[in-house]
């Protein structure tokens, strides 16, 4: 049976040669794909994926956004001064009876 100094040896022998493997396979794929891409006459662009259904990638959707712009206030509290431009939730000081909290334009 082998000892554990020994199965070690062993898988870092492996690995080496996996990796010699791996770069001496890797160099002729590349030769490969360099030369299907001369005889046909591609570039990257033409082989990279394209995203051409769903939603938009995030850097799209943040540069179609529009910046948010401040409304002016519709609703004033007299006591607080606190104001409230009619979007979102409402404030708990305006209340049923909003009229009485109208700003006069």
């Amino acid at each position: 049976m082998a000892t554990y100094k020994q199965l070690v040896a062993e898988k870092e022998a492996l690995e080496a040669k996996l990796a010699e493997m791996r770069a001496s396979e890797t160099a002729g794929v590349i030769e490969q794909i360099q030369g299907l891409m001369a005889e046909y006459e591609l570039t990257i662009d033409d082989i990279a994926t394209k995203r051409r259904r769903g939603r938009p990638a995030a850097g799209a959707r943040k540069a179609a956004a529009k910046p948010k712009t401040e409304l002016p206030p519709k609703y004033q509290d007299p006591k607080t001064g606190a104001t409230w431009s009619g979007r979102g939730r409402a404030p708990a000081w305006l209340g049923k009876n909003r009229a009485k909290f109208l700003i006069a334009e």
